[in-house]
């Protein structure tokens, strides 16, 4: 293999034509790590304009490239080498899945007149693609030169493509480094076709029941962030003079410090009371699965309209009025149709559901949990993105932390992974480079992705850590104890993390719970990354009724 690779140098081989198609997509950045199964694409990667963003683990690169593709909704491309390599990243194209995420993921494969004979082939896998066909929307193979840039534009449509999600194309390494006779790749069509769009009847019907609603609630999910329907949403909001609850994967996409803002505690027994009593409740984006929907036992007594552009979800969980289509083409044929509503209760039921889970929560005397996500908040700007591991303190956000700009807040609660914090800030760190960015992790998640304070060294990228040393995994202690009465397997020896964060050349301050603000606000003046260290036992935050 090794002879094979060296004498291609100098040639222009299939690696060159993968390179030349992500340019010609507008490609400005790609994840991954190198594999020799796939160096021909890397040498093409020598001399692109395109940034390379090497990372320690696929895993880690595979949750960059999410990080990336949920600041900016662009796609961003993941390289992959053979077997090990590709499988590597199955998690983070997990992630991408069920966040709607469109990550295009890239890898190697053996010699394709090889693949499925078991003849033992470096890195075989008897059918990678059929490993990956589950996971992602879309997934093919190339079987020649002349099918790459089809193929690979193919792939990037269909993740930009609502419901956006990840794909996968894979490209046998006889074919990415053998001769390419083909011309020069410079343009190629990556923008989806036009979403569907519903019948106007059922727009009609739908501005009626909202017009005429007395109690209108709209609820809204990550459809409405993936679609740049914030403002759309807005508006609606204003003229129905409804009460807005966000998802946990829909924060953001409605200001928490609006008047008719009612929140994202979805489990909170106030927020249950709003959405149940209202006449019509309008779902933007969402999806209604468990964790929106208390496991399903929500029951709402209204009717329910329901946006999504995926016609599966439409009535999957409550009967629905569906209206089919990209929530920001929705949101708009709306806003032609309903009428401005007299001045309303709005603003007090949004307020009413506020005070009432404050006073639940000024009750359970949680000053610690409450104080460390206000420290969060003050120490960054409006714009400032936060990316949550699933931790105690990322429950704790994902119900009650303040998100006041679209696309800031990035959690993975669609796959509920460890690891994903770190990484994902430093792809949304890439992405956009002038904005804050801050990982919330736990000791446990963290060790996942350890390796990459390096690579955010390597890639001057200026993301910052906030580390919850509890000892362990926290969540899974509480509920273990919850469940069982007793604790197994989840406390964990650790090592000194200022020690092992100061070897890899990156800066660290200790903190404790009366100091963090003032340690937080010193990591966002640090050039590159830096880490601030909590060591703490929090407390999940309970349901208030």
């Amino acid at each position: 293999m090794r002879a094979a690779v060296t004498s291609r140098v100098g040639t222009r081989t299939g690696g060159h034509v993968v390179v030349e198609s992500l340019a010609a997509l507008e490609a400005e950045a790609v994840f991954g790590l190198p594999g020799i199964h796939a160096l021909a694409i890397w040498d093409a990667l020598r001399t692109s304009k395109i940034r390379t963003l090497g990372f320690r683990t696929e895993l880690n690169a595979g949750f960059a490239a999410c990080g990336w593709a949920n600041v900016t909704g662009r796609a961003a491309p993941l390289l992959l080498s053979t077997g090990p390599g590709a499988l590597n990243s199955l998690t983070a194209l997990m992630e991408a899945a069920s966040s709607h995420l469109p990550v295009v993921a890239i890898a190697s494969q053996i010699p394709g007149a090889l693949i499925g004979r078991g003849r033992g082939y470096l890195h075989e896998l008897n059918d990678q693609l059929a490993s990956f066909t589950p996971v992602v929307k879309w997934a093919a193979r190339v079987n020649g030169a002349e099918e790459i840039p089809d193929r690979i534009a193919e792939a990037w449509r269909h993740a930009l493509t609502p419901p956006t999600g990840p794909t996968y194309v894979e490209v046998p390494v006889d074919i990415l480094s053998g001769a390419a006779a083909v011309g020069r790749v410079t343009r190629l069509e990556g923008m989806p076709p036009a979403a569907p769009s519903p019948a106007s009847s059922l727009v009609a019907e739908a501005a009626q029941m909202l017009s005429n609603a007395t109690y209108p609630v709209i609820w809204a999910g990550g459809g409405v962030l993936r679609s740049a329907a914030w403002d759309e949403l807005a508006e609606l909001a204003v003229r129905l003079d409804s009460p807005v609850v966000t998802t946990y994967m829909g924060k953001g996409a409605f200001p928490s410090d609006h008047a008719l803002a009612a929140g994202s505690a979805c489990d909170d027994a106030a927020v249950q009371e709003l959405l149940g009593t209202a006449d019509v409740v309008l779902a933007v984006g969402t999806e209604l699965g468990a964790e929106t929907t208390a496991q399903y036992q929500l029951r709402l007594s209204g009717r329910l309209v329901q946006i999504d552009a995926d016609p599966s979800r439409i009535g999957a969980t409550y009967p629905a009025l569906g209206l089919v289509g990209d929530a920001r083409a929705v949101l708009r044929e709306l806003l032609g149709s309903v009428g401005a509503r007299a001045s309303g209760s709005g603003a007090s039921r949004a307020a009413a559901v506020r005070d009432r889970i404050q006073r639940g929560l000024d009750s359970q005397r949680r000053e610690l949990e409450r104080g460390l996500l206000q420290a969060i908040r003050q120490s960054m700007r409006a714009e400032g993105i936060s990316t949550w591991d699933m931790t105690i303190l990322g429950y704790w956000a994902a119900a009650h932390f303040p998100v006041l700009e679209p696309r800031t807040f990035l959690y993975p609660l669609g796959s509920g992974t460890l690891g994903y914090a770190w990484p994902a800030a430093l792809g949304a760190a890439a992405a956009l480079p002038g904005t804050p960015v801050l990982a919330i992790a736990g000791d446990g998640g963290f060790l996942y992705g350890m390796s990459e304070l390096v690579s955010a060294r390597q890639h001057r990228l200026g993301a910052k850590l906030l580390l919850v040393d509890d000892g362990g995994y926290g969540i899974l202690r509480e509920y273990q104890r919850t469940a069982y009465g007793q604790e197994h397997g989840v406390d964990l020896v650790q090592p000194a993390f200022e020690s092992l964060i100061a070897a890899c050349g990156v800066p660290s301050r200790t903190t404790t719970a009366e100091r963090i603000e003032a340690d937080l606000g010193w990591a966002m003046e640090v050039e590159g990354p830096a880490v601030v260290v909590l060591h703490e036992r929090l407390t999940s935050a309970a349901p208030t009724r």
